[in-house]
């Protein structure tokens, strides 16, 4: 077993947290998906499991690239141009959208969020790459797996409509793809995957070993995408595969970041509340998302009157087109930033703040903040973007 796993772990976070935040967050979106009819919970996602899940998972871990970003003060200051346009050009195309119809809003913001989700998973399985020092030819593969995994079912999906669920409202995707489109999709799926696996067991059997971190986070995408889309059947099921998985990691790299900017002396009057740790971090983040939900529940939605109260009445559809973007930048932000923050070719100082290079944990004068244990210090030379 240790010839053949040895070779070439490279865990990004540390094997625990690895183990928990990709094959953990899975296990436990598919379990809850299975024991959902047993439990009483198929249908309509509860309001405890919207807090839970939607909230404290989904809305929460799109403030927390606040910590990367505005809540960083040398960051702004880096690049104006990139935190002052992006939330600019995202409201104002927003607007934009939303006169033609709230329709065409809400179909843009959909498959902005698509993208972004499919785009997440290939981030997590490159940085395996990276991290392993892998070829072109196996790197190009993990793409192809991860891309397999979450497209196969999204195309799927796109040939069956209407479902149980829709992304955020009703006809947000567009409908009219034969039924042999999406069957043809998971086929090519399998097919891709299936050659995935007979690499991984190639590289076994010459005795390279496994990166078991990233075997586990393509078999969970595969896994949630394909159970939260193609097995799902109502909106609970597609739920809790939907956000578990891509906000419990993120969560993981942005606690990462955080500590290895406190230890740099980033954050200024923030450093008491990083210092106290992960706790703190997270509690801060929820409030945040409750005081969003509140919002679009308040002025938009009139939903969840017994969470939030009853809210003002119905607004007319020329302020809605104000405030709905409005509401809707927090994450809109989210969606074009991680496309620029995550490149350590333009920021080597990047690897470090996560513990990727050599002098990963660095200490702190004034105390490090608690939580995840740290990873293995690893070098990787000639990182690209």
């Amino acid at each position: 077993m240790s010839r053949l796993l040895a070779p070439s772990q490279a865990w990004l976070f540390g094997r625990g947290v690895d183990l928990a935040v990709f094959a953990g967050s899975a296990l436990v979106s598919v379990g809850l998906m299975l024991a959902a009819p047993a439990l009483g919970l198929a249908g309509e996602t509860p309001l405890w499991a919207w807090v839970l899940l939607v909230v404290c998972v989904d809305v929460a871990h799109v403030w927390s690239t606040l910590f990367r970003t505005y809540l960083d003060g040398d960051e702004p200051r880096r690049r104006p141009g990139l935190y002052i346009g992006a939330p600019l050009a995202a409201y104002v195309l927003g607007v934009l959208a939303y006169l033609v119809s709230p329709g065409a809003f809400w179909r843009l913001f959909a498959y902005s969020a698509l993208f972004h989700f499919v785009r997440q998973q290939y981030g997590w399985v490159s940085l395996y790459g990276r991290k392993a020092r892998a070829s072109d030819t196996e790197r190009r593969l993990d793409a192809a797996a991860v891309y397999a995994a979450t497209l196969g079912p999204v195309v799927w999906w796109h040939a069956n409509l209407p479902r149980g669920f829709w992304w955020f409202v009703e006809n947000d995707f567009l409908p009219g793809l034969p039924g042999w489109v999406g069957t043809g999709a998971l086929v090519l799926q399998g097919l891709v995957l299936t050659a995935w696996v007979g690499f991984q067991v190639s590289r076994a059997v010459r005795g390279e070993g496994l990166q078991a971190g990233k075997v586990l986070l393509v078999l969970a995408t595969w896994g949630t995408w394909c159970g939260g889309i193609v097995l799902a059947r109502d909106d609970f099921a597609f739920t809790v595969t939907n956000v578990v998985l891509h906000g419990v990691p993120y969560f993981a790299l942005l606690w990462r970041y955080t500590r290895g900017r406190f230890a740099e002396g980033g954050y200024g009057w923030l450093r008491p509340l990083v210092r106290v740790g992960l706790p703190a971090f997270v509690l801060v983040l929820v409030a945040l998302a409750f005081g969003e939900e509140a919002l679009w529940d308040w002025l938009v939605w009139h939903e969840r009157p017994s969470l939030f109260g009853e809210g003002v009445p119905a607004l007319p559809p020329d302020v809605l087109a104000l405030v709905v973007p409005l509401l809707a930048l927090p994450q809109a932000t989210h969606y074009l930033l991680d496309a620029f923050i995550w490149k350590p070719g333009r920021e080597p100082a990047l690897l470090t703040r996560l513990g990727w290079t050599h002098g990963g944990r660095a200490g702190s004068p004034e105390g490090s903040p608690g939580g995840m244990a740290a990873a293995s210090t690893v070098v990787i030379p000639g990182v690209r973007e």
